[in-house]
């Protein structure tokens, strides 16, 4: 079974850090790009960063540039996103994503990846 299970959410203060992992099984994830996407209530889901197969190439949205860092580990199949900075808008539910036909074009839609995570809630409090 194909699974991607998110982890690290949880309650934050403005300011604070946070490091979200995603875990891939299943199937090998070494030669996918990979993404984080967020949702928040009431809005349509949005790319946050993305990174290609071999972990050299990232894509970050502009509301996250030099605040979030998209990392992979791809002996252990894991894509971390290390959040700094965080705001009361970086409130969401936090999703990884799997592009199983591109090792290398980093994609900002939905309809670009394959696979998903159930995503991990992440709060902001001021």
């Amino acid at each position: 079974q194909v699974q991607l299970v998110e982890s690290g959410g949880g309650l934050v203060q403005v300011g604070g850090s946070l490091r979200l992992s995603c875990a891939a099984s299943g199937r090998t994830f070494s030669n996918d790009a990979m993404a984080w996407f967020r949702q928040a209530p009431g809005k349509e889901r949005e790319f946050v960063a993305a990174i290609n197969w071999s972990g050299d190439n990232t894509h970050y949205a502009d509301f996250v540039k030099g605040r979030f860092t998209i990392s992979r580990d791809k002996a252990k199949s894991t894509v971390d996103l290390q959040m700094n900075s965080l705001t009361p808008e970086d409130t969401a539910v936090y999703y990884c994503a799997s592009d199983a036909r591109r090792r290398v074009w980093l994609g900002v839609r939905r309809d670009e990846y394959d696979y998903w995570g159930q995503g991990t809630q992440v709060t902001v409090s001021s």
